[in-house]
């Protein structure tokens, strides 16, 4: 089995220089999200509806504002994330808002050597599996995590969308769309904030649906439904156009952008 670590250490590095520079954009609206907005889209609140009571585990939490979202919302939550800068500011954030999330500075494919319950709802969204090299492990981990008849839900870019390079700013086809190579990116700025001067250097991996699935029911777990969309909630790839409702399209849209999955624990 090939070893990933320097790969994770290089994306490790990128996201902890990614924290600050995305906690002040004007994409993840921090003042707003202090105030009260939720930072939840519309895919993922209509899939789990009414979370209160509920424990829920938020893989790849980022700086923590969906995970907290979620806790406003009544939920027990636990966030995990792999870059200690964002656990750091997502502790603070808890704090200062009077809520009770905790948070765990790990791989997410380590979770479960750092955490041992079981939760209700475990949940996950928006460019996070790509930073994966193999996703049974993952499946598995999420099996593992999760209570019988509890409940798994990913809302996630479309793998199409991946097979291109954006670093010249218009999208030209370069990947497999189930690319087992690494692929390496590095450039300047990042989605939240193009014109910041931070260097990205990013190692990912392309997923297609088919490999999304078939690890979830190789690890136990029973797909509810897998749903395709033309709209995505952020305007991060080039030239889209935004709709009345405030989602995103491209202008001559030829494939989904966002899928959604939903599974049970059986």
């Amino acid at each position: 089995m090939e070893d990933n670590t320097n790969y994770f250490e290089v994306n490790k590095a990128t996201w902890n220089k990614k924290v600050g520079v995305h906690a002040e954009s004007e994409m993840y609206k921090m003042d707003a999200f202090k105030a009260g907005a939720t930072s939840l889209m519309p895919y993922e609140l209509n899939a789990l509806g009414d979370v209160s009571g509920k424990s829920l585990l938020h893989l790849q939490c980022h700086f923590g504002q969906d995970t907290l979202s979620w806790s406003r919302m009544g939920a027990k939550c636990v966030g995990v994330d792999l870059s200690d800068e964002g656990v750091k500011l997502a502790k603070q954030l808890n704090a200062e808002l009077k809520l009770d999330a905790e948070f765990v500075c790990c791989n997410v494919l380590d979770t479960s050597k750092h955490i041992s319950e079981t939760f209700d709802i475990v949940f996950t969204s928006y460019g996070t599996i790509g930073w994966l090299p193999d996703l049974k492990p993952w499946a598995k981990m999420i099996s593992e995590r999760l209570k019988v008849g509890g409940t798994f839900y990913i809302v996630e870019f479309h793998p199409i969308l991946w097979m291109f390079d954006y670093v010249e700013g218009k999208p030209v086809m370069k990947h497999h769309y189930n690319q087992d190579e690494v692929i390496y990116e590095e450039y300047e700025g990042t989605y939240a904030n193009q014109s910041s001067k931070m260097v990205s250097k990013e190692y990912g991996w392309n997923h297609g649906l088919s490999e999304v699935v078939n690890s979830l029911i190789e690890a136990g777990l029973q797909i509810e439904y897998l749903n395709e969309y033309d709209e995505s909630p952020y305007d991060v790839f080039p030239d889209l156009i935004q709709l009345d409702n405030g989602m995103y399209k491209m202008k001559n849209q030829l494939f989904p952008m966002i899928f959604e999955l939903k599974a049970i624990k059986i």
